[in-house]
């Protein structure tokens, strides 16, 4: 266990419970792991208190008798916002736990609490106190690493995945296919304090039905047919660090419960094992579907909806990106030349025209593919329109479906044969990319990949 760090006398957290033999367990945990606590039993007393001290770390009940524990965390983040609040709330109560995470709180405690998972918190958040900074500084303004992008929407994003790492709660980035999401998990990974853990990532969309649960809690040997080895899966491989869940609204729906259950307890039972495993880990998910329409349309678990995405991320598309489409592109350009051996150093005016009135449904993915295509094809020191693809120089279908104006007839067709037309004329409009197939019709690549994987075998 990490000790506290070295401060000032006086107390350094506040507890805001009104259970009195609670807030007695909570200390008997902090002092004896040598932190200074201070303590209230209703919402006035607990303000008075944190008016009075110079307290970093809150651990605040949400249920309180003399008022509600939202109200008080926006006063108390109002007053002093770099103080790290930990909120405490019954299981039946998540629907306020998230509201309290997306008001400022920067971690959430289901009771009961153990005391292995208090300290793990009050840690967190006492280093995240520690680390606080004004949020207007010049160092929060700048483009994170990997990051390229000065425009309104990009700034928004990395205010966003800044106030993100410093927490523990659930992160769900939503955004088109080729948008960044993984980029940006992987950045709130690198910005939070378990960096120096593992990142590994989980395509719920890319894994058969029948794999998908050994791919995600591991199995012993003999578990099933193929088992020749014990393996472990990605939940205990991320042991430490942040597991990083792709496509998470594809998740199989024999599936939910399971990981329902994993993000509600932190165990990890391997097929075929005797026992479960405790794991300390980060959730943070990705999907192309907005997880709340996956819901409306059943393929999420509303409970699994609360758990997963307690913040949430918007990844813009490139189209809403205009004043970075340029600098994109010379990125890309300069990185490509230099791995292809060619002699790139500048785009035409013309091409730059081009290139931003494109609408690019593929986003930022599918930038980096057209920037590698003319590298590899076309040699010279300014890239110029005509080296570009004939699509660029006419309007392409937006990811929305905007434009299309005719509906086939589809009386006698089965649902399987109408989705099959739609998918097909789908490649056909975008040259049989399936990156941009999937991005006119809204759905993940990984979800064409299996349609036409299934087909093939049929």
């Amino acid at each position: 266990m990490n000790l506290p760090l070295q401060l000032p006398d006086g107390p350094d957290i506040l507890l805001v419970e009104d259970t009195a033999s609670m807030r007695t367990i909570y200390e008997s945990h902090l002092r004896r792991a040598g932190y200074r606590t201070v303590s209230a039993g209703t919402a006035a007393e607990g303000l008075e208190m944190f008016r009075v001290h110079p307290i970093s770390v809150v651990l605040l009940d949400l249920m309180l008798p003399d008022r509600d524990g939202l109200d008080l965390l926006l006063d108390l983040l109002q007053m002093r916002p770099e103080t790290s609040v930990v909120v405490v709330a019954a299981e039946r109560s998540i629907d306020r736990t998230v509201t309290a995470i997306r008001r400022g709180a920067l971690d959430y405690l289901v009771k009961p609490v153990t005391e292995s998972r208090l300290m793990e918190a009050v840690e967190a958040a006492r280093r995240a106190a520690n680390l606080a900074h004004p949020p207007h500084s010049a160092a929060a303004r700048a483009p994170l690493p990997d990051f390229i992008g000065q425009s309104a929407p990009m700034h928004e994003v990395y205010d966003r995945i800044r106030a993100a790492a410093r927490s523990m709660a659930p992160v769900c980035i939503c955004g088109e296919s080729g948008t960044g999401k993984e980029l940006a998990a992987l950045a709130i990974h690198r910005l939070s304090e378990r960096a120096q853990g593992p990142f590994i990532t989980l395509d719920c969309g890319a894994i058969p039905p029948d794999r998908l649960e050994s791919e995600l809690f591991g199995h012993r040997r003999g578990a099933f047919v193929g088992a020749l080895s014990d393996r472990p899966g990605a939940a205990e491989l991320a042991d430490g660090g942040t597991l990083f869940l792709d496509e998470v609204g594809e998740l199989h729906p024999t599936l939910q419960p399971r990981l329902l259950r994993f993000l509600q307890s932190g165990l990890v039972h391997p097929l075929g094992a005797e026992a479960a495993r405790r794991v300390n880990l980060r959730i943070v998910s990705a999907s192309t579907l907005p997880l709340a329409e996956a819901v409306t349309t059943g393929q999420l678990r509303e409970d699994l909806f609360y758990r997963l995405q307690v913040v949430g991320l918007q990844m813009p598309p490139l189209r809403r990106r205009g004043d970075d489409i340029v600098p994109l592109a010379e990125s890309f350009l300069a990185r490509f030349a230099a791995i292809e051996g060619r002699r790139f150093t500048r785009i035409s005016p013309e091409a730059m025209t081009l290139l931003r009135a494109y609408p690019w449904p593929g986003n930022v993915r599918e930038l980096s593919n057209v920037l590698r295509a003319v590298t590899v094809l076309h040699e010279g020191e300014e890239l110029t329109a005509a080296m570009l693809p004939a699509e660029l120089a006419r309007p392409a279908p937006a990811a929305s479906g905007a434009g299309r104006t005719t509906v086939p007839d589809l009386s006698g067709l089965t649902l399987a044969e109408v989705e099959r037309a739609a998918i097909e004329a789908a490649l056909a409009r975008n040259d049989g990319a399936v990156q941009r197939a999937a991005a006119d019709l809204g759905v993940a690549p990984s979800t064409l990949y299996r349609k036409l994987e299934s087909w093939r075998t049929d």
